[in-house]
């Protein structure tokens, strides 16, 4: 009896100590909140997070998600977040509100992401006269921008209906729309849940889309080495989904709750590679006249403060190289 009760007074002090410990752990970690849409583009995000990167690389990071990346990278502002991924458009707008908002890295290049889809319309000539539902300031406005510019379409021809990618499908069935542009899953998800819809238009010589990372500066340059582990932790995270995609695909479908076949077809369509390269650098300066042609640009950008490349260059220095403009 005196053994066991012995026993029992050791294995709960060794539990005290495991709780003790475990606070102390979580101590020594680095907080950060960062914050973007739930699409596999984003990949970089879900992968650090759930596959304990982060944390081996000495953060301690709560990861929030919302209907885009997009309207995500707007919480940096404010240092409410640290950390963002989304689109060019979302990029330039928000550091033109805020300079703390800088762009570090290209993530994600999207190949085969976005579309525009109609029901019961069987061509975008057809679209004449309707509504399209975009969701302003993010990829899928950039999309649809660059299809009125490719395909000379007249923008009087269309009303635009402003929604968040996960109100077009509802609101397709309340008959509030007859198209939308957007990307995956929403692309997919329509097609599969709706009769009579149909992709009109893929991104295929329309967009070279693409998915950037963007930091809260005056965050970074206090937090100099808690910046560079989480580019590190993307770059690992990055690798992973290049190196080995059957795991990358498992652990974002988990996250996410999306079909796995689905999951793995969507990673596939785009390319993960972090950079900032002159085609980067180009991508983001063709968003920028989009929005000026729109009357939307609140200043021009001055590259030489939102480009901020150093911790990539520190951690991966042969992705970096670009000329900014003059």
């Amino acid at each position: 009896m005196k053994q066991s009760r012995r026993t029992l007074m050791l294995a709960g002090i060794a539990t005290s100590a495991m709780t003790v410990l475990r606070p102390l752990h979580a101590q020594s970690l680095v907080p950060m909140r960062i914050a973007t849409g739930v699409d596999p583009s984003f990949s970089a995000f879900y992968i650090a997070k759930e596959r304990g990167i982060f944390e081996k690389n000495g953060l301690d990071v709560t990861l929030q998600t919302g209907p885009s990346g997009s309207a995500m990278v707007s919480f940096i502002i404010g240092n409410q977040i640290q950390a963002a991924l989304g689109t060019e458009m979302a990029g330039i707008q928000n550091f033109n509100l805020d300079n703390n908002v800088v762009v570090f890295s290209e993530m994600t290049r999207l190949e085969k992401f976005f579309g525009l889809l109609g029901r019961n319309i069987n061509s975008v000539e057809e679209m004449k006269g309707k509504k399209v539902g975009v969701a302003r300031g993010t990829g899928g406005e950039t999309f649809w921008l660059a299809i009125v510019e490719k395909l000379k379409l007249d923008p009087r021809d269309y009303t635009v209906v402003n929604l968040e990618a996960p109100e077009m499908i509802p609101a397709f069935q309340r008959g509030n729309i007859d198209a939308f542009a957007a990307w995956e899953p929403w692309v997919t998800r329509a097609t599969m849940a709706l009769p009579n819809v149909k992709n009109l238009r893929g991104n295929e010589g329309i967009l070279d889309g693409r998915i950037f990372g963007y930091l809260n500066q005056g965050w970074a340059e206090k937090n100099r080495s808690a910046a560079t582990a989480f580019v590190k932790s993307l770059v690992e995270a990055t690798d992973l989904v290049v190196r080995d995609p059957e795991t990358a695909a498992k652990t974002v479908s988990t996250f996410l709750k999306l079909d796995l076949d689905l999951t793995r077809r969507l990673i596939a369509n785009n390319r993960f590679d972090m950079r900032m390269d002159q085609a980067s650098l180009e991508g983001l300066q063709l968003v920028e006249r989009q929005v000026q042609s729109q009357g939307k640009l609140l200043k021009p950008v001055d590259w030489s403060r939102f480009v901020s490349a150093d911790l990539l260059r520190q951690v991966r220095p042969e992705k970096v190289g670009f000329k900014l403009p003059t």
